[in-house]
């Protein structure tokens, strides 16, 4: 069946967003305490709440709560979330553009905290490309969960074979590809053009 529509995420896709940018330089460059911090303290997982509604404020005197030793590194995440946010991927911004004046539909599907979302609206003039942008943290629903995916493909009345789902994390994929969606997981621009060849998307 023709590929109709690309559902793009964003982190890691579209944007380069990563901790690693303001924690590197507070753990003086030693990758091997980050990495601990970031497993046991500010864990992706706990990130992921914020990003399926929970407020950032609250989430954060929790965190403070259970380990006060971390207290100015814990409320560095969200204080200084902006340092995180960095330049748009360029290269895969390009394949955006080249789908849009191929006439593909173009939706957004990411999880995303919907106190920080605002941010990138203003910094990212590419997500106007975009019909339109599910936000995680907007209808308190995650990726890699069913009914993310279910929910995009009603809202935008979309017949999950006639789409492709793009995405860095393994089991967003896998969650899409459950639904029906047709995946790819992204790891270059180059990549990616490549696989869309293969859906014989026009690219």
């Amino acid at each position: 069946m023709k590929i109709k529509t690309i559902i793009f995420d964003l982190g890691g896709v579209l944007v380069d967003w990563n901790p690693e940018y303001i924690y590197l330089k507070e753990f003086n460059g030693d990758r091997i305490k980050m990495r601990w911090f970031f497993d046991n303290i500010c864990t992706s997982s706990w990130n992921e709440q914020q990003d399926g509604g929970k407020l950032m404020k609250e989430a954060t005197k929790e965190r403070v709560k259970l380990f006060p030793k971390y207290k100015r590194l814990i409320e560095m995440f969200y204080g200084r979330w902006e340092e995180m946010l960095k330049e748009e991927i360029s290269g895969t911004v390009k394949i955006l553009r080249d789908l849009k004046r191929n006439n593909y539909r173009l939706i957004a599907l990411t999880n995303w905290s919907a106190e920080t979302f605002p941010i990138a609206i203003k910094k990212y003039k590419f997500l106007k490309l975009f019909e339109g942008i599910v936000v995680s943290g907007e209808i308190k629903m995650l990726k890699p969960f069913k009914e993310i995916y279910d929910f995009t493909l009603e809202k935008y009345n979309l017949d999950p074979k006639e789409c492709v789902f793009i995405d860095d994390r393994l089991d967003n994929i896998q969650g899409a590809v459950r639904c029906g969606i047709n995946g790819i997981q992204f790891e270059s621009p180059e990549k990616l053009i490549n696989e869309l060849k293969k859906l014989k998307v026009e690219i």
